[in-house]
């Protein structure tokens, strides 16, 4: 019907015809105010949803610490039990978006693996990751930092050198450590930035030397830590790089003493020379400081150079390494080379000494 009447043949397509931009504007709005009811609609029924669910978890919540409650009472407050319902208990916290809650129950487990399992067992590594997981999403940087390095000391102390689970927690440790420096989420000055580059470059050179020293140990296990190793190396000669030698402790006194004399007249009218020590500055000191700087930066590119000659030299004497990880080794290699020599343009930066 309604296209007999806007065909050409149709007395009333004329009339109809002059009428087709206000009935198309009539059709849009009504075809919008269709969807505003539909998206109201689709969003009250998922508010109730989500009301539902969080009613839910409130009464699984409040079920959930009552049955811990009974435990205490029945089976005593270090009860073994007890870390799994603490641990359940934590995870309908973090449904519910509560973190802080979620780390007092994660705490609450953590001691009691620690009661009944001893301060270095294997049960209260996934406790652990659990509070480092939230406390970091509450950002609290400086607790996640001191759980990390408690990870990983528990795991030190429970796995063997060239054990999987050992080298995964070196692995996550040093990435950590290295995020930390990147991110600087301590907030730290310089100094402080130097100081923990220098302990993650330590803390690779011990282990790897530990792992070098096992026998049979397979070279191919300390690839990822030469490589975290070469990344932090990277990031303290780059921080030295960029820094103004200004910044450097000098190796002699920044100031020297000097005598000086001048001829005084005496109440008598006589002249006498007297002289006194003054305080100047040490002439010396604006190089010293320029070669502690090179010191440093040469300290570090060494050793950069080093690591990468090592993972250079593991790749082609080993035999255990497939297609695809010498493919991954080659891309290392080379991505740690390139930043080698822009670190080294950037350190002849005549400005900065």
């Amino acid at each position: 019907m309604l296209l007999s009447i806007f065909s050409p043949q149709s007395p009333l397509s004329a009339r109809y015809a002059s009428r087709l931009p206000l009935l198309w504007l009539l059709f849009s709005l009504n075809l919008a105010v269709a969807q505003d009811i539909n998206q109201e609609q689709q969003q009250s029924a998922d508010d109730e949803a989500n009301n539902a669910r969080l009613l839910a978890l409130a009464s699984e919540l409040e079920q959930r610490q009552l049955a811990i409650d009974n435990m205490q009472s029945d089976l005593g407050i270090y009860a073994p039990a007890l870390l799994e319902a603490y641990s359940d208990l934590a995870t309908l916290y973090n449904e519910l978006e509560d973190y802080s809650s979620a780390i007092k129950s994660y705490t609450d487990a953590l001691q009691l693996a620690r009661i009944n399992s001893g301060l270095f067992s294997e049960p209260q590594l996934p406790v652990i990751q659990s509070l480092i997981v939230n406390n970091g999403k509450l950002e609290e940087w400086q607790e996640v930092d001191d759980l990390q390095q408690l990870k990983y000391f528990v795991s030190s102390r429970i796995y063997a050198l060239d054990d999987f689970d050992y080298i995964t927690a070196v692995e996550r440790y040093g990435a950590w450590k290295l995020r930390l420096l990147r991110e600087n989420l301590l907030d730290q000055n310089y100094r402080g930035l130097s100081n923990t580059a220098i302990d993650l470059s330590d803390f690779y050179d011990r282990v790897i030397t530990k792992i070098e020293t096992q026998t049979n140990s397979r070279p191919e296990k300390l690839l990822p830590m030469i490589y975290g190793k070469t990344q932090a190396d990277m990031a303290l000669a780059r921080s030295i790089a960029s820094t103004p030698y200004n910044a450097f402790e000098g190796t002699v006194s920044p100031y020297v003493s000097q005598t000086r004399c001048q001829n005084v007249r005496t109440a008598q009218g006589q002249y006498v020379r007297q002289c006194y020590q003054v305080k100047v500055v040490n002439p010396r000191y604006r190089q010293s400081q320029r070669d502690a700087k090179q010191f440093a930066l040469n300290r570090y590119t060494r050793e950069i150079t080093k690591s990468i000659e090592k993972l250079r030299d593991i790749k082609n004497r080993s035999t255990d390494l497939s297609r695809v990880e010498r493919q991954q080794l080659d891309g290392q290699i080379a991505q740690l080379e390139t930043e080698s020599g822009q670190l080294m343009r950037a350190a002849r930066r005549q400005s900065l000494f």
